[in-house]
C-alpha cells in the first residue's frame, strides 16, 4: 500500500503538472478532475477501486443526482481502463473529521488507528468506504464490510499495518499522533456570542487552510473546534488557524475576514409582535 502525494512518488507524473497550473487558480474542470482521479489508480496498478463522491452544497457536487452522473462516469472510465469501480456518495455538508492540512489530518487520523472514539464521522466514513472494498475483493459478505471493516480496526491491525506502511516508505514506524505538531504560528477564532453554529462553509474552510500554506506546508491547516450545528458560548474558539510561516498567517486571517467561513446565531431569530397588550391583559392597539 502507499500513502503519498503523486508528487512525491511520480506515480503520475503528467497529471502532476496540469495540478501545478491548475491549483493556483482554483480550477476544476470535470473531465479533467475524472481524468486526474482514475490516472492516479491506473498508474499504481488498481483493480478494484472505490471512491468517495462528497454531495452537498459548498462542494463540487450540490446534489445526490449530479453525484450518481459523475459516479456514472468514474464507472465507466474505469470499465475502458479494465478497473471495477464502485462509488459512494457521502454526506459533504460538514467537514469529515476536525481538521484540514497534511500534519493536522495525518495526526486526527493517527490518533483513531490508536483508538480514539472521536471524530466518528471520520470512523463511520471511513469504515463504509472500506467495507466496500472488503465486499468487492471477497473479503467480507454482501453487507458485512462495514462490520469486518470495524473489527480490524478495532482488533488493532489497522494500526499494525499502519506502522508496516510508514516504515517501508522510509518513515519512523514507532511515531505517535502526540508526535505530530502543527504549525509553530496560529490564530484561534472565537464565538462572538453565545449561541448556535449555524452556517460552517467547507470551501471557505479550504480557502483559508490553502491560504495558511497548505498542503505545501504540511504544518499549515485550519482545525475546526465547532462544527455546523454546535451550541458554542461567547468567547469560546470555533476553529484555530495554523501556518509554518508567519505571513502565511497573516494572509489566512486576511482570507477569512473577506469569507466569513462560520456563521453564529442564536435560537431567535426574529420577533414579530402582534397585538399591544397592557400590563393587565387589555388591548391598548394593533
Amino acid at each position: 500500500a502507499v500513502i503519498a502525494r503523486c508528487a512525491e512518488t511520480n506515480i503520475a507524473p503528467a497529471d502532476d503538472q496540469f495540478c501545478n497550473v491548475e491549483y493556483p487558480f482554483k480550477n476544476d474542470a470535470r473531465g479533467e478532475m475524472n481524468a486526474s482521479v482514475m490516472a492516479k489508480k491506473f498508474a499504481v496498478g488498481a483493480n478494484l477501486v472505490a471512491i468517495d463522491i462528497p454531495v452537498g452544497e459548498h462542494t463540487k457536487v450540490p446534489n445526490a443526482d449530479e453525484g450518481r452522473k459523475l459516479a456514472r462516469e468514474f464507472i465507466d472510465l474505469g470499465e475502458r481502463l479494465g478497473m471495477r469501480v464502485e462509488c459512494a456518495l457521502t454526506y459533504g455538508e460538514s467537514l469529515v473529521g476536525h481538521t484540514i492540512g497534511p500534519k493536522l489530518e495525518a495526526r486526527e487520523a493517527l490518533a483513531v488507528l490508536e483508538g480514539a472514539t472521536e471524530p466518528t464521522s471520520l470512523i463511520q466514513k471511513s469504515l463504509s468506504l472500506a467495507g466496500i472494498l472488503l465486499e468487492m475483493s471477497g473479503k467480507a459478505a454482501p453487507g458485512e464490510g462495514y462490520a469486518a471493516a470495524q473489527d480490524i480496526l478495532s482488533s488493532g491491525r489497522a494500526l499494525a499495518k499502519m506502522k508496516q506502511i510508514i516504515e517501508v516508505q522510509g518513515g519512523d514506524p514507532s511515531v505517535t499522533s502526540a508526535d505530530i505538531v502543527p504549525g509553530e504560528f496560529q490564530f484561534v477564532v472565537n464565538a462572538p456570542a453565545t449561541g448556535y453554529v449555524v452556517e460552517l462553509n467547507n470551501k471557505a474552510l479550504i480557502s483559508l487552510a490553502r491560504a495558511a500554506g497548505a498542503p505545501q506546508d504540511r504544518g499549515a491547516g485550519v482545525y475546526i473546534h465547532a462544527k455546523k450545528g454546535s451550541q458554542v458560548r461567547s468567547g469560546e474558539p470555533i476553529f484555530t488557524v495554523y501556518a509554518d510561516r508567519k505571513w502565511r498567517l497573516q494572509k489566512a486571517l486576511e482570507e477569512g475576514r473577506r469569507l466569513m467561513p462560520v456563521v453564529v446565531e442564536g435560537m431567535l431569530i426574529d420577533r414579530v409582535p402582534g397585538r399591544h397588550w397592557g400590563a393587565g391583559g387589555d388591548v391598548r392597539g394593533v
